[in-house]
């Protein structure tokens, strides 16, 4: 039982190996140049064992989709541990304006916009609905759908500072004034 449970860490080590490395190639080259050889290099694994876990480009490209909203969930929920009401609510917002600021695929949305409207479609009601959940209230799903929206145009136009994108979403998710002390902790 120790071997299988230690082969799962393993098998789960490399997978996970792999979709980091995939951030840093669509990173640096994009989608349309994505060229799996250099996935595997950058994870220091080999084709075939890219192969055997993702079976293809589109394969691998799904479960980065996966990873990515994995990884954002993670976050978000972090953020929020241990908070209620508003201060859970500005929580979840701050998170979102630093995971925007920090994330490098933000290049990707005028490089290759066709591959960012089919991410943006597949994910967009799921944000929707996890921020309409931290929200909560009869409003929840317009004030969410609201804050989303915003999201993602920052995400693709991107031409204000963390401190205005953060205003924004507050005023989105209806937050008083009295949550615009919170500086943002990315700049």
């Amino acid at each position: 039982m120790v071997a299988s449970a230690h082969t799962v860490d393993a098998e789960q080590s490399t997978r996970r190996r792999i979709l980091a490395a995939t951030f840093v190639v669509l990173a640096r080259d994009g989608r349309r140049r994505l060229q799996l050889s250099d996935v595997a290099a950058q994870a220091k694994v080999s084709r075939p064992t890219l192969y055997r876990y993702f079976g293809s480009k589109e394969g691998l490209l799904e479960a980065f989709g996966l990873y990515e909203q994995d990884n954002f969930d993670a976050g978000i929920a972090t953020a929020i541990a241990g908070l209620s009401g508003a201060d859970r609510l500005d929580a979840a917002l701050r998170f979102i304006v630093d995971f925007q600021s920090s994330y490098s695929l933000s290049s990707l949305a005028e490089t290759e916009p066709e591959h960012i409207l089919q991410q943006m479609k597949r994910v967009l009601p799921i944000m929707r609905d996890r921020i309409a959940r931290i929200i909560g209230g009869e409003q929840a799903e317009v004030a969410a759908s609201t804050v989303v929206r915003v999201a993602v145009c920052h995400y693709v136009i991107g031409d204000d500072t963390p401190d205005r994108f953060l205003a924004e979403l507050r005023h989105a998710a209806g937050l008083g004034a009295s949550h615009n002390r919170h500086a943002c902790t990315s700049h």
